[in-house]
């Protein structure tokens, strides 16, 4: 190589917008600098800069964010699990539609076997000296969801290695996006010492000043745009260094920005749903009639036998008067979809007891798709204890007969039930929770 190049990237912004402007003011002013002493800029995104749970990206279904990167002059993206499945695989298609940027990600493909047409398994970039700088990438393998969707997505790590092979002798400089996580990227570099350069994401962990394993560097920006990530390729890639710019150090540029397009996505989002009659309060540590009316719509929605949610769920009471999409949206942000399970009535009671636990209404949850405060009260829906004796629609369950729970699929991933992990169930996608609450009350309307 005969120039200096320097690559700037985020990763896991999830709709965070607070510092955007700052983070693209910096990257313009950077990329400025840079082509006028004569070095290479390379503008990189590691997935998950979309998350539903903000308005503007929900009443944009992404597209809002996409035309956020292609104004910051992004050169390349790969996709998170936020945009491959909080998406309907409709929406993701048309997600890069108006891109300026390529998107990297060589593992999702669909039923057929072939590649979304807006994804590249690699792509490669020539500079004005000749460099050739080869990107590569891939997201993390949340198999039964993207298969729900209509996806299928392969082995991450093979993919990537696969994808080096066919541009290593063509290029000088291997970049790989990986939205993985930190563990798979330490393994990754081990398997294939071929790439130079590992762009973390998906676990917002960080590395302030890069991280050697062998002759591959690491970088990792951490989550919601603290950090803007920088690596430096000297002319001796072994003199090549990292570090971390912190956002909310830079110029503030913009006030107001988050809620200027908050705004925009209430105005997407203004669809009268129904009339309510009254104010229904958000409790999050005792039953509510708000809860109760939630967990019914879970039942109806599934053809369930009970419910079992956390009231923690809850961002806003439902106020009386109009309701639009814009008011679900705020009072159930969470990208968190319907999970059906199938268990013994033994089985069910144990989960029953097991969700009494008095330590998890003040857990304060980060993660699993969960957009709230605090946990919250666990809600029972048509089960209960009476005397000892277990209770399912009125009626004392049978041991061995099997039963049909309606949850949150983040309840089903093992941190809170071990048991909900391995148990037969059926996702419900591309619903999430506020989509089957208001579709309750709009057929409720139309009656």
């Amino acid at each position: 190589m005969s120039e200096t190049i320097h690559i700037y990237h985020t990763n896991d912004l999830h709709s965070h917008f607070t510092n955007w402007p700052r983070i693209k003011s910096f990257l313009a002013e950077r990329k400025r600098w840079h082509e006028e002493e004569g070095d290479v800029c390379l503008i990189l995104d590691i997935g998950d800069h979309v998350d539903r749970s903000h308005p503007y990206t929900e009443g944009t279904a992404g597209k809002g964010n996409v035309l956020l990167l292609n104004e910051a002059e992004y050169d390349a993206v790969t996709i998170g699990n936020n945009e491959g499945i909080t998406l309907s695989k409709e929406e993701l298609n048309d997600l890069y539609v108006q891109a300026d940027f390529e998107v990297v990600v060589s593992n999702l493909f669909d039923f057929q076997g072939n590649r979304p047409i807006w994804a590249k398994p690699s792509h490669i970039i020539r500079t004005m000296n000749g460099t050739r700088i080869g990107l590569v990438g891939a997201t993390a393998e949340f198999t039964p969801f993207y298969r729900k969707l209509g996806w299928q997505i392969t082995d991450a790590k093979e993919s990537i290695i696969q994808a080096v092979k066919e541009i290593e002798g063509q290029v000088d400089l291997i970049i790989c996006l990986s939205h993985l996580g930190i563990k798979e990227d330490e393994l990754l570099a081990e398997l294939c010492p071929q790439i130079n350069i590992i762009l973390g994401a998906h676990t917002h962990h960080v590395f302030h000043e890069g991280k050697w394993l062998g002759d591959t560097l690491l970088g990792a920006a951490g989550k919601f745009g603290f950090y803007i990530g920088q690596i430096t390729v000297e002319e001796k890639f072994g003199k090549s260094s990292a570090q971390l710019i912190e956002t909310s150090r830079l110029r503030e540029v913009e006030k107001g920005f988050d809620d200027f397009l908050v705004e925009q996505g209430k105005n997407q989002m203004d669809e009268l749903v129904f009339q309510s009659t009254k104010l229904l309060k958000a409790e999050w540590f005792k039953d509510s009639e708000l809860g109760a009316l939630f967990g019914k719509a879970l039942i109806e929605f599934a053809g369930a036998d009970c419910a079992l949610f956390n009231a923690g769920i809850f961002m806003e009471d439902m106020p009386k008067g109009a309701l639009t999409r814009y008011d679900f949206h705020k009072m159930l942000p969470h990208p968190i979809n319907p999970c059906l399970v199938e268990l013994s009535g033994a089985e069910l009671k144990e989960i029953y007891l097991q969700s009494l636990n008095s330590e998890w209404p003040q857990l304060e949850l980060k993660g699993m798709g969960f957009r709230g405060v605090v946990f919250g009260k666990m809600i029972h829906m048509n089960m209960e204890i009476i005397e000892h004796r277990f209770y399912i629609n009125g009626q004392v369950a049978v041991h061995d007969r099997i039963y049909r729970l309606i949850t949150l699929d983040m309840l089903t991933f093992g941190y809170f039930f071990p048991s909900l992990k391995r148990a037969a169930k059926t996702y419900f996608m591309p619903e999430f929770l506020r989509d089957v609450f208001s579709q309750y009350f709009h057929s409720k309307a139309l009656k």
